[in-house]
């Protein structure tokens, strides 16, 4: 079904279909996170069974396409076996209800949001199906930044493995004229800063004038402010001058706080105090600082060719008593020095998020990991730089063919580095940018190959089936000859001899209320198999 006949639908049939689309995803969730650790999470009969042991209640739902992975696509309701062994359908809140209960008594913990998260992210998803426009209302008229922006703009359903994928913090009210899935296109908010109380680094001004921006009052310095957060945090301060809204459109983005200017082609990341997914989206000063550090130095790490980094070369914020987070902005460079004529650019999320249809699958796969793949690895174990190349982080470059020619790796907020593999920390660099060799290994191995290949891989397989394991057997050529080239490292090694692969428990940790840095690691099985 395309987008266009899902937004065309009535308003009860949008709403069975979030309903629907909530209760796989939390399901999925119980999979990946209680019932793989467990052992306890094979195909019968076409569905997965899932014994929530502390209840005594059995689950299940039919699975539409079977992952080595076990990030199965599922059809159909979930549904739950009754006393008397009849099987009942579970709506997402009741299944919301059962996961509640399981996890009070299995963790000791109670959580007295989740069910209500979990039936606001149903909620938006609904909204958010019945109120999206079938076209952009506001197109460029440039075919590849035109589709860039839709690829942004449409992950509707969000993360698959998430069981509030779409529950924001605050009154729907508030948000809706910033939904990027409402194809929304907004001007950003100004204000001017005294010279003194101006804080940040690189060329701001220079790379901020093509946002055109209100001229200041004398002694002043611009400072672009995404509208929301001003309605949350206004001005509190006298000295800080409200200049309105002003400047070259802006597109929110998927992550909703970083927003694309089309006709400057330059990002702004913004801070937003809004809780979406795990995190508040505010820009410490440590991460204002750090993203222009960074710039400086993976400009002196080499990527191959075919995979580019999307720079952030300057940030500024206002140095004022209390959270000086709420301002801080970094900007971002933008896609068009990283394309050639007929080159479509696409948010990896996207592309994972339908069935994806080629012509010859194989080749189309091997030509993505060879790009992504071997450039991920190479920073980690030959220079010591792990990037976060989750779905959200990575855009695809396609040419005409619509085959993949690059990649473009984004947010430096997400880059680590190795300390094991830097001994000497260079200058500039926040602490908090260390990573030891076991939390590497997991961002790696959980972004790359759990996050993004499986992604990816499952897609293909949605528009192909029974592809998927060919499929996982390029990836593995292509690791082994990154191995090869490395002089074989154990890190490689172990992933080549079967050692599970890990993923993020997006669950457990939203049902412990952590910090998203503090969410635990499951296994998950390596689809690359053992030894030859």
């Amino acid at each position: 079904m395309t987008r266009a006949q899902l937004c065309s639908r009535p308003a009860s049939a949008t709403s069975q279909l979030a309903d629907l689309a909530a209760a796989h995803t939390v399901f999925g969730c119980l999979i990946r996170e209680l019932a793989l650790p467990d052992g306890a999470a094979g195909v019968v009969d076409g569905a997965v069974r899932l014994l929530l042991r502390h209840l005594g209640v059995t689950v299940r739902c039919a699975v539409a396409r079977p992952s080595p992975l076990g990030a199965h696509r599922y059809a159909g309701p979930v549904q739950r076996m009754t006393d008397d062994g009849r099987w009942e359908d579970l709506d997402a809140d009741g299944l919301a209800s059962l996961v509640a209960a399981e996890l009070t008594t299995r963790t000791g913990l109670v959580n007295d949001e989740f069910v209500e998260q979990v039936r606001a992210s149903r909620d938006t998803v609904a909204r958010l199906l019945a109120e999206r426009p079938a076209e952009d209302p506001t197109p460029t008229g440039e075919p590849a930044i035109d589709a860039y922006v839709d690829s942004e703009q449409s992950l509707v359903f969000g993360h698959p493995h998430h069981p509030t994928p779409k529950w924001r913090s605050g009154d729907p009210g508030s948000w809706r004229a910033y939904a990027p899935e409402l194809r929304t296109s907004f001007r950003l908010h100004w204000l001017a800063v005294p010279d003194d109380l101006v804080v940040g680094a690189g060329p701001f001004d220079p790379l901020v004038a093509a946002l055109d921006p209100p001229r200041p009052p004398v002694g002043h310095h611009v400072l672009p402010v995404h509208p929301w957060q001003l309605s949350l945090i206004p001005p509190a301060h006298p000295w800080l001058r409200d200049l309105g809204p002003a400047g070259v459109p802006v597109r929110p983005t998927a992550s909703v706080r970083t927003l694309y200017a089309p006709d400057a082609d330059l990002f702004v990341k913004t801070s937003l105090h809004v809780r979406i997914t795990n995190c508040l989206r505010k820009n410490a000063r440590y991460e204002l600082a750090g993203a222009v550090a960074l710039t400086d130095l993976l400009a002196r790490v080499p990527l191959p060719d075919g995979v580019r980094l999307l720079a952030e070369p300057a940030y500024r914020t206002v140095d004022v008593p209390g959270p000086d987070e709420a301002y801080g902005t970094i900007l971002r460079g933008g896609l068009r020095p990283h394309l050639r004529p007929g080159d479509i650019p696409m948010l990896a999320a996207a592309l994972a998020a339908t069935p994806l249809v080629t012509p010859d699958p194989v080749a189309w796969w091997r030509a993505y990991v060879g790009l992504l793949v071997p450039a991920v690895l190479r920073c980690w174990l030959s220079h010591g730089v792990v990037h976060e190349a989750h779905l959200q982080n990575v855009v695809v470059v396609l040419d005409r063919d619509r085959h993949p020619v690059r990649m473009l790796l984004r947010d430096l907020e997400g880059v680590k580095l190795d300390t094991e593999r830097w001994t000497t920390w260079p200058d500039d660099v926040p602490a908090q940018v260390r990573y030891g060799p076991r939390d590497a290994r997991r961002r790696i191995v959980y972004c790359l190959f759990v996050n993004h290949l499986a992604g990816i891989c499952g897609a293909l397989a949605d528009a192909r089936p029974g592809i998927e394991r060919k499929l996982w057997h390029e990836v593995r050529a292509v690791v082994e000859a990154v191995a090869a080239d490395l002089d074989d490292p154990p890190e490689l090694r172990a992933l080549l001899h079967g050692e599970p692969l890990v993923a993020k428990a997006n669950l457990l940790v939203r049902w412990r209320r952590d910090a998203d840095r503090k969410a635990p690691f499951v296994p998950v099985p390596n689809p690359m198999g053992g030894p030859r």
